[in-house]
Formats: C-alpha cells, sequence, structure tokens
C-alpha cells in the first residue's frame, strides 16, 4: 500500500503546508476506510492511497491529492460532507462531492448510461479536478477488476471504454487512455482480445530485444551529432489500438506499420527537427509516412513528430521525436496544465476561478462579443472563469439545463464531440476544436450564438467564402458580422454541430426534430 511518504515524494518541493494536508488527509482517509476492505481481501484504504499517488505522480498539487485520498468517504464511510468541509474546507468538499456524485450512477442499460454521461459532463464543467480525480479512480479500479465479481466486470469495463476513454482521449490525456482501453479490452472483447494477442506475439515475440538492440544504434548516432541532451525510449502497440488498426487492415499484421515505436524526447523544438534530419540520415523513411503534429497539432493539443523508417536490419519503426514539454502534455492532456502554477494550500481562491491562463489557446473558451453594425470577430480567452475545454463547457451547460432528451444527448456527443475533429484558427491565433466537415455557421456558433445569430459574411484563408463551404485543418476563419443578419432554414441543413443547429431553430422559433 502506498505511504503518506510516497505521495509526498511525488512533488518537487513540497511546503510544510502541503506536507500536512496531505498527511492530514491520508491519516483522515485511513480512520474513515478502518475495517473495511476491497474484493481482494486488501484495505479499502490501499485504492484511496494509490489514488492520490497517481494524481501526485501527475504533477497536480496538494489539495486535488487531498480530494484523491479523500473521494469515496461521503459515500462509503460514516463521514458527512459537514465533516470535510469543517476538516479540510469548501475547495476539496466540492472536489469530493463532485466525484461521489459520478458515482451513484451506474451503467444498467440505456438511460442509466446516459445519465452517467450527464452526471460527468456537469461536474467536469465546474472544475476539471473533478474529471482527473475520477479517472485516477477508474484507472486503480480496472487495475484490481479481476477482484470484481464476474456478473459486474463487463459492466464495469463496458463503461469505461464508452466514457472514461472517449473523454481522456479528447482531453489529450494519453497514458491514461492507453492504460484504461488496454485494461478494459479483455472484459469487452474476449475473443478480439485473444486474436490480437495471437498475432502480435507471432510478429513481434522477441520485440523488446529488437528494439533495444535499435534504440542503442540510435543513442550512438544522435552522440556522434553531438545531440546530448535527450532520452529514449520505446513500445509495442497497445493491444486496444492494435486491434482497431487490425480491423481497418482486415487482421493482416504486417501492413500496420506503428506496430513497433521508438520516442526521443529533446529540451527544445529546434532539437525536435535536428532529430528528425538525424533519424532520417540514419535510417530509410517510408514515403508519405511523415507527420509534423508540432507545426499541426492535434485537436486535443498533441505535439510530436512521426516519421515512419526501415531500419539497416529491416525493421519498420515509427519515431515519436518531442520536448519534454510536448512529452509531459502528451501523457496527461489537459491536467499537465493545472502543474504549473499550482497555488499553496494556504491560498483560498474560489472555486471555479483557480487556474487562470494555465490552459492554452486550445482550450479556451472565448468571451462574448458586442455586435455592431460590422465587425470582424476576435475571440479572446476569458480571464478568470471557465478554465476547462470549450467543449464540455457546452456539454455541461446543455446538460445541466437539460436542454435535450436522453436520444438527443447522446447524438449530440457521437456527432460533436467524439467524432473525427479538425481545427481552426481565428484572427488572434487562437483554436476553435470542430467536427469534420463544419462549416463558418459552426465555427461562429462555437464562438457565441450572437456571433452565429448575425453573420453577413466570411472569409477564410483572407479569402471570401460561401457559408456552407467546408472548413479544414489549419484554416484562419474570420466572420464578420451585421445586426440585421439573421439566420434562415437552410443554415439548419448546411450546419454540422447540433449546438448551431439548435441555436438556429432557437432563433427562428422553430421546435426541436422529433
Amino acid at each position: 500500500m502506498k505511504t503518506v511518504a510516497d505521495i509526498i515524494g511525488q512533488f518537487e518541493n513540497p511546503t510544510e503546508a502541503d506536507k500536512h494536508l496531505i498527511t492530514k488527509a491520508y491519516d483522515f482517509a485511513v480512520r474513515a476506510h478502518e475495517g473495511f476492505t476491497r474484493y481482494s481481501g486488501e484495505p479499502y484504504m490501499a485504492h484511496v492511497a494509490s489514488v492520490g499517488f497517481m494524481i501526485a505522480e501527475m504533477g497536480l498539487g496538494p489539495r486535488t491529492v487531498a480530494a484523491g485520498l479523500l473521494h469515496d468517504t461521503i459515500e462509503d464511510t460514516p463521514v458527512k460532507a459537514k465533516d470535510i468541509k469543517e476538516n479540510f474546507g469548501e475547495e476539496i468538499l466540492f472536489l469530493v462531492e463532485g466525484v461521489t456524485k459520478l458515482s451513484s450512477v451506474r451503467y444498467y442499460g440505456t438511460d442509466r448510461h446516459n445519465e452517467s454521461l450527464r452526471k460527468l459532463f456537469v461536474a467536469t464543467s465546474q472544475d476539471i479536478r473533478v474529471l482527473v480525480v475520477k479517472l485516477n479512480d477508474r484507472l486503480h479500479n480496472m487495475m484490481t477488476l479481476r477482484f470484481v465479481p464476474k456478473e459486474k466486470q463487463l459492466r464495469i469495463a463496458r463503461e469505461t471504454l464508452e466514457i472514461y476513454v472517449p473523454v481522456a482521449h479528447r482531453l489529450g490525456m494519453g497514458k491514461i487512455r492507453k492504460e484504461l482501453e488496454d485494461l478494459a479490452f479483455p472484459y469487452v472483447y474476449p475473443a478480439e482480445y485473444k486474436r490480437v494477442c495471437g498475432l502480435l506475439e507471432k510478429r513481434a515475440g522477441k520485440s523488446s530485444e529488437i528494439l533495444e538492440k535499435e534504440r542503442k544504434i540510435l543513442q550512438k548516432k544522435l552522440v556522434d551529432s553531438k545531440l546530448i541532451d535527450f532520452n529514449t525510449s520505446y513500445r509495442v502497440k497497445g493491444l486496444f489500438s492494435l486491434y482497431h488498426k487490425l480491423k481497418l487492415k482486415n487482421w493482416d499484421i504486417d501492413d500496420v506499420y506503428d506496430l513497433l515505436a521508438m520516442r526521443v524526447v529533446v529540451s527544445t523544438v529546434e532539437d525536435c527537427y535536428r532529430t528528425l534530419g538525424i533519424v532520417h540520415e540514419l535510417w530509410r523513411p517510408l514515403p508519405g509516412r511523415m507527420k509534423d503534429y508540432i507545426a499541426f497539432p492535434k485537436p486535443n493539443g498533441y505535439q510530436s513528430i512521426h516519421t515512419t523508417v526501415t531500419t539497416t536490419h529491416g525493421i519498420i519503426l515509427e519515431i515519436q521525436i518531442r520536448t519534454r514539454k510536448m512529452h509531459h502534455e502528451s501523457e496527461f492532456g489537459v491536467a499537465s496544465h493545472l502543474t504549473y502554477k499550482q497555488p499553496s494550500t494556504t491560498d483560498n481562491p474560489t472555486v471555479g476561478s483557480r487556474f487562470s491562463n494555465l490552459i492554452p489557446s486550445l482550450f479556451r473558451p472565448f468571451t462574448k462579443q458586442s455586435v455592431s453594425e460590422t465587425n470582424i470577430l476576435i475571440a479572446k480567452g476569458i480571464p478568470d472563469k471557465e478554465k476547462i475545454p470549450q467543449w464540455i463547457s457546452q456539454i455541461g451547460l446543455l446538460s445541466a439545463k437539460g436542454k435535450s432528451s436522453n436520444d438527443e444527448f447522446i447524438n449530440d456527443l457521437r456527432q460533436d464531440f467524439f467524432s473525427s475533429r479538425i481545427f481552426v484558427f481565428t484572427p488572434i491565433g487562437d483554436v476553435v476544436d470542430l467536427p469534420v466537415g463544419a462549416t463558418p455557421i459552426d465555427f461562429a456558433y462555437t464562438i457565441h450564438s450572437e456571433i452565429g445569430n448575425h453573420i453577413s459574411g466570411v472569409k477564410v484563408n483572407k479569402k471570401q467564402v460561401q457559408l456552407d463551404t467546408e472548413l479544414h485543418n489549419g484554416d484562419l476563419v474570420e466572420v464578420e458580422t451585421r445586426k440585421s443578419a439573421k439566420p434562415t432554414k437552410k443554415w439548419i441543413d448546411i450546419a454540422k454541430t447540433s449546438i448551431a443547429k439548435r441555436h438556429i431553430r432557437a432563433e427562428l422559433g422553430l421546435p426541436s426534430p422529433k
């Protein structure tokens, strides 16, 4: 079982106040869970201690770690909300209650499943740390799922794949996403799991030996090229990710080019491109297999250079090159931005306004815009209020206000938020995350309903375009507005996002579709 010293040991320079808070929360949890055991026979405290440790390992602050240690006290012990408030304050109580509410609905069919999603997004839209605690709670539960009664295993694993994995992916939390999906895979798709394992064993049975040999060759080449400040690692593609790739390749594992991968982590962006040149000098690159996600990040913020090469031993390798900051963000996504300016435990900020200027432009919501007779849209980040991804804010708002039925809600999620994504830019360089096929109408309504309701013209990459123009990755979009401009019924067919369609219908006084 993780000790309080193990948890505090994850902090670089904890203050005495930080240590005191974590120790107090740990001791409180020990007393609260005394006598309780898990299905494995371990003391229940082993679970919450692991959750607290994983949160600290991600680099989050002492309040979030304390909430992780206390997250099951209200639900599973005689401890009351007032006990948490009296001992730890309103902020930690808010986080603990947020996680508790997410645990109150189980997956017993479509309605319960949808309600779980609603609760998840409403809680997360109020404070992103609620989701961070819940994801780590779910991750440790999945690690010990084999001890849970058989009749519960499938429900928990399916809920993990259908709810938590997509959310972690959209937030760029790659490490947790990969772990969750690989842990759930054998329970939800047992036959497919065995088939993938069999193919992988035949194709890459001695992969560790192969990768270690190639890594030493690459390291020597980097050092000979006078690139000293770097780290290398390697991996075999995750089983669940490989399963999806094999389905696309008609189960021919020889057509999977990223089965074996090596990562080079350097200190600067300049070193990333320098490393790319060294790799291509050492090994032959495969045509059309180089992707520059540094110049063009993925919609969830992921940055890295990917190139696929054939080594001198005939091994096909995907090489990933990134900076240390990019690597941290690829592992922990939006949560990594909560670590830069974590306030000390003596601070007492208002809930919901703690992370000013921590989330990059990719995740920033936008201010409400006043609409003049003719103006060009310039979207700016809200300075204090919303520090969570805009798409979660949108879902949380709709869910909390009950603006859609369960069927509409799930359709909105699939259509708008878990579909393939593109990102486009505002005139000042902020990024707007949209589904593939989105139009300038979707862009405008994503910024604000008043902008969407008064579109008079649009420029994409400095050229005037029609409202039904399909946007693409990297487009620069400028929206002109005029008070007299109004939406028409035709806009409903042009718009691709449910949020845009809903605003258009509301402005026209039309009912929602049945």
